[in-house]
């Protein structure tokens, strides 16, 4: 969901009163409202997490709320910070920030002019972890799938494979993420500096193409000692996870067969001895294949699929701040009894706006996304779709059923 609290508490205070009115509610006819009654509580969860983004991202119908009070301190005087002859005062982070906002963004990056690049560089690695971990928790569920069918060996032969993939490169990615947060300070000079903190990006990129780049002093390439000893480790091990996802389960069916005896199937009837165990095989060995070259693919373009979460974000909050600012606060320019009414009449367009537009509209483009998400990225890891086709549980479905019998 987008990640805005007033929003998301529009559409949970709707939510709330189709659920609490859902037995008056339920005998309307009507079909556009039996759309939003019927997903009552999707809207309600979608508000709850719109609200909880909200809160991380400290957005309120595009500003901020000043509950902990801000982390940051200036220590300028007034004098220094009015001195004309100053064109421009540094301010060095180890001089301003004096504690550690307790949760979500501090309400000063409301002020601050490299706002946006801020929050996009956030929002996008914040985009990049949930996938990661979400596209592990898939691959993880395949185990439930083999344990319950008793498909041991594949647990050993295709899922071990995937996670390691997985893990060696973008969980990898989302390490140094986390290590360059952290390690990376203005409180210490050198290496360690903010001003030389490499770019993850480029760091992947070489890491997969073995490349390099140049440094300057007191920078260096790599931001731990044996990390490039280590990268080359894990790419060779990725590699290897592609041969036995590729061969691993074909050559053990092959294998089993054999040691078991099992007969090979029957000819068809017309004459010719035919190959149907061979036949059988190779269907195999291409079912594998294509798999194989389906999950290694789809681990990247997966990857910058969950991207869309920071660009439905940064779209979002855009619109929320122009809207404030185009409109809203067009009546907060004018004094006496003119700008009551002007705020009157530009709160009434601002509202309208705000539902018709950034609640229904934006929470259907989210929604829509979400779905996406968890039907191709999340799903395609662990859900093969064989089997019987689901249909929702009703008592009706039953009754009709047994009466037919």
């Amino acid at each position: 969901m987008f990640g805005d609290l007033g929003h998301g508490l529009i559409l949970l205070l709707f939510a709330s009163w189709l659920i609490i009115k859902e037995k008056q509610l339920s005998s309307i006819k009507e079909e556009i409202f039996n759309i939003f009654f019927g997903g009552r509580y999707i809207i309600f969860l979608m508000g709850i997490f719109s609200i909880y983004t909200g809160f991380i991202y400290n957005d309120v119908f595009s500003k901020s709320m000043n509950i902990f009070g801000s982390a940051w301190h200036m220590n300028y005087t007034r004098d220094v910070v009015e001195d004309e002859n100053l064109k421009y005062i540094t301010l060095r982070p180890n001089d301003t920030v004096y504690k550690t906002y307790p949760f979500g963004m501090d309400p000063i990056w409301q002020l601050a002019d490299n706002k946006i690049i801020f929050l996009n560089t956030f929002k996008m690695k914040l985009s990049i972890i949930v996938g990661v971990i979400h596209m592990i928790f898939g691959v993880s569920m395949s185990v439930v799938n083999f344990a319950y069918y008793k498909k041991y060996a594949s647990i050993f032969l295709e899922f071990l494979p995937q996670v390691l993939f997985l893990l060696l490169l973008f969980g990898y990615m989302v390490f140094m993420m986390f290590f360059k947060w952290v390690v990376y300070n203005d409180t210490v000079e050198g290496p360690l500096s903010p001003a030389c903190a490499p770019s993850i990006l480029i760091l992947f990129i070489n890491m997969i193409l073995q490349g390099s780049q140049d440094t300057p002093e007191p920078c260096k390439e790599f931001m731990f000692d044996g990390q490039k000893s280590i990268q080359q480790v894990f790419v060779v091990v990725a590699i290897i996870c592609i041969p036995w996802m590729l061969l691993g389960k074909p050559l053990y069916i092959m294998i089993k067969r054999k040691t078991n005896g099992a007969p090979p199937p029957k000819p068809q009837s017309g004459g010719g001895e035919g190959h149907g165990e061979d036949d059988e095989m190779g269907e195999i060995f291409i079912h594998q294949a294509i798999h194989t070259i389906e999950y290694v693919l789809s681990t990247v373009s997966h990857t910058a699929s969950y991207l869309r979460l920071w660009a439905l974000s940064l779209a979002h909050a855009q619109l929320s701040e122009v809207l404030w600012n185009m409109v809203f606060s067009m009546g907060f320019k004018y004094d006496s009894y003119i700008g009551g009414i002007l705020i009157y009449v530009f709160f009434g367009a601002w509202a309208l706006l705000t539902v018709g537009i950034l609640v229904l509209i934006e929470g259907l483009s989210a929604f829509l996304h979400t779905l996406r998400l968890h039907w191709v990225e999340f799903m395609s890891k662990f859900y093969e779709g064989a089997g019987y086709a689901f249909e929702p549980f009703a008592f009706k479905t039953i009754l009709d059923v047994s009466e037919d019998d």
